[in-house]
């Protein structure tokens, strides 16, 4: 997260209200090195936030309106009355996480006066970097700055969550809001989705991590996220259980013909990643990469095969960095498109991202591959 960022959100802000900042944020993307698509099913997952991310500056107004301002969406501009905060559709539909984080606040007694907010990012949108839980963050750092209070990690984070159900229509788990608000540097964090303890676990000495951004951009509104979460909860319901999380992979192979083919791979998928997840945070704490990178691996296998959610540009993205010889690659988020994360030794990081974009451009992939260190959380920024 760097001060440059922080300088150009400043001037933003400034050309477009003519006044300098009162607040100001900035909140980390992240990465997931493996426990996709189980956070909402009380899973294990591995994150962690990335120092690259989306900054927010803002200025009290006198009216009782939440007025929003984003370079990174080609300047668009919303207002909305405080009392009136409802969903966009359309063009508008990017203020719904910010509009819905001012209004899930306001639901929870936290009722700040007006505001004008202006955004800047780093971050990619739709390279499954959750761009989208780094907006809320940010603005949830906002509010609190103007109601002089911080919220803890986990209460923000769930009030992120819940403006993302009900503002953007995305009905995610919880890793990505705590990832971004619980953020430390130098370390991932294993997260147990269901009792929501955050435990850092720090990255194995001289190990790296690479961002490939496919270019296929992914919209995790328009219906295959849901589908998936649904067929997750047949599952579950099948089984009698409250979640995937409780159910074993015994459980699920033996209940084959009652799931149906397409529920019983999707549980599949979630009861084995949760376990792969698991042992990838034994594997990283001793140092036994090549376990990790079997695990990477099978991870990826899963998401293509059982959950359905990979493409061809990132199966094709994982194949081009384990023959470059990376320490482990998989696809990453939510799927659909978007990102691959690689395992990479510290010295080769650059030089592996750049191999990877020649051999991504000499398959006809247009992609950015990039090195991202761990990162600190949602934070306000000193003015």
């Amino acid at each position: 997260m760097t001060e440059a960022c922080h300088v150009d959100v400043f001037t933003h802000l400034a050309n477009w209200i003519g006044r300098q900042p009162e607040l100001a944020s900035a909140a980390p993307g992240r990465i997931n090195l493996i426990g996709e698509h189980v956070d909402y099913q009380g899973g294990l997952v591995l994150p962690a936030a990335i120092d690259l991310g989306v900054y927010a500056a803002a200025v009290r107004i006198d009216e009782p309106v939440l007025r929003l301002h984003t370079s990174f969406r080609g300047g668009a501009e919303v207002e909305l009355p405080l009392d009136a905060l409802a969903p966009l559709d359309g063009a508008s539909s990017w203020a719904n996480y910010p509009l819905g984080v001012a209004a899930c606040y306001r639901k929870a007694g936290h009722e700040t006066g007006g505001l004008a907010i202006a955004f800047d990012a780093t971050l990619p949108a739709g390279a499954g970097l959750s761009s989208s839980a780094a907006f809320e963050a940010a603005t949830a750092v906002i509010v609190e700055q103007a109601l002089g209070i911080e919220l803890p990690p986990r209460e923000r984070a769930l009030l992120c969550q819940q403006a993302e159900h009900a503002y953007a229509g995305v009905p995610c788990g919880i890793m990505d809001q705590l990832a971004v608000n619980a953020g430390h540097v130098g370390h991932a964090l294993l997260i147990d989705c269901q009792s929501l303890s955050v435990t850092p676990t720090p990255l194995p000495e001289g190990v790296a991590m690479v961002v490939v951004d496919s270019g296929v951009k992914h919209a995790l509104a328009d219906g295959e996220y849901a589908k998936r979460r649904a067929d997750c909860e047949q599952a579950a319901s099948i089984l009698g259980v409250g979640c995937l999380r409780e159910a074993s992979l015994a459980d699920v192979e033996a209940a084959h013909a009652t799931l149906g083919d397409r529920v019983f791979r999707r549980a599949r998928h979630v009861v084995s990643e949760i376990e792969r997840t698991r042992r990838f945070a034994t594997a990283m704490a001793t140092g036994e990469l090549q376990a990790a990178a079997a695990l990477m691996a099978a991870s990826h296998a899963s998401l293509r095969d059982d959950y359905e959610v990979s493409c061809p540009e990132l199966d094709t993205l994982v194949e081009i960095a384990n023959t470059l010889g990376v320490a482990g690659a998989r696809m990453m988020g939510g799927g659909f498109g978007g990102s691959t994360i690689q395992l990479v030794p510290a010295s080769a990081a650059v030089d592996l991202a750049r191999a990877i974009e020649v051999a991504a451009t000499a398959k006809g992939l247009r992609v950015s591959a990039f090195p991202v260190n761990a990162a600190a959380a949602a934070a306000p920024v000193a003015l």
